[in-house]
């Protein structure tokens, strides 16, 4: 019984990783590049992201930050603005490009002077096409039903790959280690098993907080788990004030969102484009023990007045456990010791469906030769069989 359960697991954990090794091999490969975004985007654009702060200089309003913008780009509606914690580093507003959301033009001002120091279509820039790559291929529908098939073959290819791992009493010791003197043939086989079996329990988590992305009902279950019910639709409150003279509310905003969410972090800006419903402002918490904190505040756009607050610290459990689920999935969840777990796990991840692969071309042809040697003795033994009865015979 054990060696048929050995079998089914073999033959499960060989042709579910030939059919799904590529994707695996992109979106963990793609994975590895997205867990350090935050860090490697502001080093790789640096121009578009940092600014000298000048001595005893101080920071011009929003307000006049986006009348320079809506100067140089008339024509384009405002969508967002970011606002970074650090000094040194640009207002990124968002302007809307076209009917699709995609279509995204950010340009970066410089708090202090105003100057804008460059702008960029969001589609295009490396780390949207990594993204793009990493959930669905950029392939759209089509690549997001791949990676969500693939995701749930991973999940099982790990389960039959532990079974297929597991020791006996004889090899216990080789099982928890690397060979690295060992021979070419050895030294795969080790990198394939021995840190695979190493990664697997991480790994594990990231590819399982996946399938939130790929599949609907997984989100909602979420939700169900810990609220007893799906998620709710939630939108921007409509302006309470009705729409007067064109005048911006943002540095008012901005400061008032400051007092009420006094922590240190990102303050982002959106819904600016309709004219119905109030501006959305969501803060992250970066002094928080874990990342991805947020709390949102609506004022109206009329007079930059508040209308309501949806606060961390009061949102249901169900939208607690949800937001958790980014930052383990990237590895952010406590910052640096998690982000380099997931960094090597991811590694570890994009070089199994390698060395699976040599492993698989290695037994591939040790079986085709025994094939041959078999054929080939075969037609020696009927070859010896001939001239044993022609001689009988004569």
């Amino acid at each position: 019984m054990k060696k048929i359960f050995k079998k089914i697991a073999s033959q499960l954990h060989l042709w579910l990783g030939i059919s799904s090794g590529l994707v695996v091999f992109i979106v963990a490969l793609t994975g590895c590049l997205l867990v350090f975004e935050e860090e490697l985007e502001p080093v790789i654009n640096k121009s578009f992201h940092i600014v000298e702060v000048p001595t005893g200089s101080s920071r011009l309003s929003l307000d006049s930050l986006a009348q320079v913008v809506a100067l140089h780009f008339p024509n384009n509606k405002l969508t967002r603005i970011i606002v970074e914690p650090e000094e040194n580093r640009t207002v990124i507003f968002g302007l809307k490009q076209g009917k699709s959301e995609k279509e995204l033009l950010s340009i970066a001002v410089n708090p202090f002077t105003g100057a804008i120091t460059g702008n960029r279509h969001e589609h295009d820039t490396f780390f949207e096409v990594v993204l793009r790559l990493h959930r669905y291929l950029c392939m759209g529908d089509t690549g997001k039903i791949i990676t969500g098939v693939s995701c749930v073959c991973f999940l099982v290819i790990m389960i039959t790959g532990l079974v297929l791992w597991w020791p006996g009493r004889k090899n216990r010791v080789q099982r928890f280690k690397v060979k690295w003197d060992g021979s070419p043939k050895r030294f795969n086989w080790d990198l394939h098993a021995v840190l695979g079996f190493y990664a697997l329990p991480f790994v594990f988590l990231i590819a399982s907080t996946g399938l939130v992305w790929s599949y609907k009902w997984v989100n909602n279950l979420i939700y169900l788990t810990f609220d007893g019910k799906p998620p709710q639709k939630r939108e921007a409150p409509v302006n309470l004030i009705t729409a007067g003279a064109s005048i911006t509310h943002y540095q008012r905003i901005l400061k008032e969102t400051d007092l009420l969410r006094p922590h240190t972090g990102k303050v982002t800006f959106t819904t600016l484009d309709t004219d119905s419903l109030s501006i959305t402002v969501a803060k992250t918490d970066d002094e928080a023990a874990i990342s991805n904190v947020v709390s949102f505040l609506y004022f109206d756009k009329n007079n930059g007045s508040l209308i309501s607050t949806r606060l961390y610290e009061n949102e249901t459990p169900g939208f607690k456990a949800r937001r958790v689920v980014f930052p383990i999935h990237t590895g952010s969840l406590l910052g640096w010791p998690t982000k380099l777990i997931a960094f090597i796990a991811a590694l570890i991840t994009a070089s199994l469906p390698v060395t699976g692969f040599f492993i698989w071309v290695r037994k591939r042809r040790k079986n085709q030769k025994r094939i041959r040697n078999n054929a080939s003795k075969k037609t020696s033994d009927e070859r010896e069989m001939i001239l044993r009865n022609g001689e009988s015979e004569f």
